[in-house]
C-alpha cells in the first residue's frame, strides 16, 4: 500500500499565514456517478475551521489599509457564527477586541465556540432583515454607538476581493486552469462573487452556479428577478432574500435549487464513504455540484467548496430527534444510538 500526503515546506507565520492554501479534494463518489471530476476546495482545513477565515482576513486588512481600524480597537458584526470566529481569531492574533451579534437561532456549537475564543458574543432573537432587530441592524448599531469598526461583511467587497485573489486564484492554479464549473451556495456572496470574478478573468465560459437552499431568494433573482423566497431549511449562514453589495454584478450564470433531504443525503455520503465530515452548506454545495456536472456530461470538472466541519452542528445536523422533527433521512448509525 502506498501512501501518498500533501508536502509543504512552508512555515506559515501565525495564524494569519496559516488562512488559505487549502487543497482541492476530488470527491471519488460524485466524480464517479457523473463521469466528471468533482473536486471539493477544503475550507474547513483554514485555522478557525471554515471558509469565512478569508473573509475575515481580507475585511480586516482593507480595514487597517483604510486607517479604520487602529491597534487596539474594536471590531462589530453580525454573523451566523462562522465569520464571527473567524473575526475573532484574526482580531485575538491582531491585538482587537470583537463584538459578535448573532441570532439564537444558531447552533449550541458555534455559541460556546464563540464564547470561548473571547468574542463579546451578543444573542438576538432571530428576525428577518427588513425588522430593525435583525442581527446585521444590530451590529450596525452598536459600532455606531461605540465607534468600533463594523466589518459589515455582505456589503463590505473587501470580501469578494479576498476571494478573488485568494480562493479564486488557488482554484485556477491547483487545477492548472482545467475547471468547467464552479458552484457553492451564498449568505454574503462573497465566495461566489470572488471565485467568479477570478476565474471568468482567465477563462470567460467557465459555468458559474449559485446553489441555493430552499427559503432564499436568490434562485428566484437568477432565474426571474424574483427575491421572493420559498419554503425553509435546517442550513444556516446560506440563503439571502436581497442582493448584497458582495452579489452585485457578479458573473453568474445559472442557479439551482437544493432542499434539506438532498443537501443533508450528501453530508452522510460524505461522511461514511469519504471519511469527510462537513455541515451542511457543504452537502448544498455538493449536491448543486452533482447536478451541474451532470448537465456537463462526462468529463469536465467541477469545483465547490467543502465549507466547514460537521462539529459546529452536532446538536442539530447530527441530532436523530432534530432530523425526524424535521422530516428528513436520518443514518443508521445516529438511529441506532
Amino acid at each position: 500500500m502506498r501512501v501518498t500526503a500533501l508536502q509543504s515546506t512552508t512555515i506559515a507565520d501565525g495564524l494569519i499565514g496559516a488562512i488559505g492554501h487549502t487543497p482541492l479534494i476530488r470527491l471519488r463518489r460524485a466524480s464517479e456517478a457523473t463521469g466528471c471530476t468533482i473536486l471539493g476546495k477544503a475550507e474547513f482545513m483554514n485555522p478557525g475551521g471554515s471558509v469565512k477565515d478569508r473573509a475575515a482576513l481580507a475585511i480586516i486588512e482593507d480595514a487597517e489599509a483604510r486607517g479604520l481600524l487602529k491597534p487596539g480597537g474594536t471590531i462589530v458584526e453580525g454573523t451566523a457564527g462562522n465569520t464571527g470566529i473567524g473575526l475573532t481569531l484574526v482580531a485575538n492574533a491582531r491585538g482587537y477586541r470583537c463584538v459578535i451579534v448573532m441570532p439564537d437561532t444558531q447552533s449550541r456549537e458555534k455559541i460556546d465556540f464563540l464564547r470561548m475564543i473571547g468574542a463579546d458574543l451578543r444573542l438576538v432573537p432571530a428576525k428577518p432583515y427588513r425588522d430593525p432587530g435583525n442581527y446585521v441592524h444590530v451590529s450596525r448599531r452598536i459600532a455606531e454607538e461605540t465607534g468600533g469598526f463594523w466589518a459589515n461583511q455582505f456589503d463590505n467587497v473587501a470580501n469578494r476581493e479576498g476571494h478573488r485573489l485568494t480562493t479564486g486564484a488557488e482554484i485556477w492554479s491547483q487545477t492548472g486552469g482545467h475547471v468547467d464549473a464552479f458552484t457553492c451556495s451564498c449568505g454574503t456572496g462573497g465566495t461566489l462573487a470572488g471565485v467568479a470574478m477570478a476565474l471568468k478573468s482567465h477563462k470567460p465560459d467557465v459555468r458559474i452556479v449559485l446553489a441555493d437552499p430552499e427559503g432564499s431568494g436568490l434562485y428566484g433573482w437568477i432565474k426571474s428577478g424574483d427575491l421572493t423566497p420559498n419554503g425553509s431549511s435546517i442550513t444556516e449562514g446560506i440563503g439571502q432574500s436581497r442582493v448584497t453589495a458582495n452579489l452585485d454584478g457578479a458573473p453568474i450564470d445559472d442557479a439551482v435549487r437544493i432542499a434539506d433531504a438532498e443537501a443533508v443525503e450528501q453530508v452522510f455520503d460524505l461522511m461514511t464513504h469519504e471519511g469527510l465530515s462537513v455541515g451542511g452548506s457543504t452537502g448544498i454545495n455538493v449536491a448543486a455540484a452533482l447536478r451541474v456536472a451532470r448537465d456537463l456530461g462526462p468529463g469536465h470538472t467541477v469545483v465547490t467548496i467543502l465549507c466547514d466541519g460537521a462539529s459546529r452542528y452536532q446538536s442539530k445536523l447530527f441530532n436523530p430527534e432534530f432530523l425526524k422533527g424535521k422530516s428528513l433521512p436520518v443514518p443508521p448509525w445516529l438511529d441506532e444510538r
